[in-house]
């Protein structure tokens, strides 16, 4: 009877939907990867944006900008942004956050352009706060960046209800629309010292996204291979649909890497790259990836408050605009930073 009584109990969850989601075959990774085409696009900040909250609260949410600047990535012939949330503009507006989400994902659509939608991150200033933003510092790379959900929450395991509520919110609304390319639930775990403090939010957002049973896959990139990462690397390699990864490096150490995540025969979409001063260029990285079949996302757009033109560790106190910038492709009126970079660009895509 007992068996009888857990067999039904199985089949009931299955059909009602609730039963959680298992890790895609490769099978089925590699048919919806054929479905999109070479996917090709950039890290999506609009320039009047210094960080997450800056780009979703109602305050500062600017859908002229983000249609001007979609615009452009259109005309290069993109068709992916990746773009990062935070739950500090959920909480505070459930309801408007998501409709904002919703209206950056129309007018994303309207240019052709699918969304990587990014949930938690490791990287840059571990305090935040709703309402107004801090003003950019002069010279120095994403001066107002925020982590989410930085130090107080991690060491704070009852906070975790909240980013549960968050993301399985967040993905229930969107979870059949087709204008999100895939979920990425974590990134640069480990970043900031945290190393394997990040595993258990990690495991965590995993569950709770196979939960919601979405249409898109999910996926967290790999981005250190340090060995005090590999824990981390490979639940990220063990539990993604996709398999997404950084690397800012010059082609050869860029090409070893690919080499390296083949074994997995799944979809490769390489989520950052492309920092100039590191020889991580269009030129070279962009062409290798559309050989490869990769997914090419470089960082950065148009150059704006997050001040990501400078490079990591390097200020410029006088904020002059440096001769060789560190990441973006446009000024904010829509000149290039080099027309032979967007030149390159437009071959690659097919756009003329």
């Amino acid at each position: 009877m007992k068996q009888v009584l857990t067999v039904f109990v199985c089949l009931l969850l299955s059909v009602s939907g609730l039963q959680a989601q298992t890790k895609w075959t490769t099978e089925k990774a590699n048919d919806w990867y054929k479905k999109q085409g070479w996917v090709r696009g950039s890290n999506f900040q609009p320039s009047t944006a210094i960080n997450q909250l800056e780009m979703f609260q109602a305050a500062t949410f600017d859908p002229q900008t983000i249609d001007k600047e979609l615009g452009w990535a259109e005309g290069l012939g993109l068709n992916a942004m990746r773009v990062y949330l935070h739950h500090m503009a959920w909480t505070t507006d459930k309801a408007g956050f998501k409709n904002r989400l919703g209206q950056y994902l129309q007018i994303a659509n309207k240019h052709g352009i699918k969304t990587i939608l990014v949930f938690f991150d490791d990287c840059w200033n571990d305090e935040y706060h709703p309402g107004k933003q801090p003003a950019p510092k002069i010279g120095i790379h994403n001066s107002g960046w925020v982590r989410d959900p930085g130090t107080m929450i991690l060491n704070h395991p009852d906070s975790l209800k909240v980013l549960e509520s968050y993301v399985k919110d967040v993905m229930t609304t969107f979870k059949n629309d087709d204008r999100i390319l895939l979920w990425d639930l974590y990134n640069e775990p480990g970043n900031s010292g945290y190393l394997s403090k990040s595993l258990p939010l990690l495991k965590s957002v995993f569950g709770w996204a196979r939960t919601v049973n979405a249409s898109q896959p999910i996926s967290a990139g790999v981005w250190n291979w340090d060995k005090e990462f590999t824990e981390l690397n490979t639940f990220q390699e063990e539990n993604s649909d996709v398999i997404t990864y950084h690397n800012y490096a010059y082609i050869d150490n860029h090409q070893m890497r690919i080499n390296e995540l083949r074994k997995y025969n799944r979809p490769l979409i390489c989520t950052e790259y492309m920092a100039r001063k590191n020889g991580s260029l269009f030129q070279t990285i962009m062409p290798m990836l559309k050989r490869e079949n990769i997914g090419a996302i470089n960082w950065g757009f148009v150059s704006g408050k997050t001040n990501t033109i400078y490079a990591w560790g390097s200020p410029m106190p006088d904020g002059k605009e440096p001769e060789l910038w560190f990441h973006d492709i446009f000024r904010q009126d829509g000149t290039p930073f080099s027309k032979d970079e967007v030149r390159e660009i437009k071959a690659l895509t097919g756009k003329k």
